[in-house]
């Protein structure tokens, strides 16, 4: 089950990034990619969240490809915007 959500950002998509990328690998994951695209994955509690984003303009749009079952969607995009904004 995928889940999609996008984030607005204004100025450069660096920061955004910059946060993003903290916040994964703070938490023992990994993140790849640029300005344009990339994919990240990290493990919560043991479960494997796993996904993608692309910029397109000033939005960040979020691709979550897999997760565990038990965990909403919504949970992973509020604690997401909560460490990007």
């Amino acid at each position: 089950m995928a889940c999609e959500f996008s984030i607005p950002f204004s100025g450069a998509p660096e920061p955004i990034l910059a946060k993003a990328r903290t916040a994964v690998q703070s938490q023992g994951g990994n993140f790849d990619g640029d300005t344009n695209s990339g994919d990240f994955d990290v493990s919560v509690f043991g479960n494997k969240i796993t996904g993608n984003y692309t910029i397109a303009g000033q939005t960040l749009n979020i691709t979550i490809t897999d997760k565990p079952f038990l965990v909403p969607c919504s949970a992973i995009e509020s604690f997401l915007k909560g460490q990007l904004q």
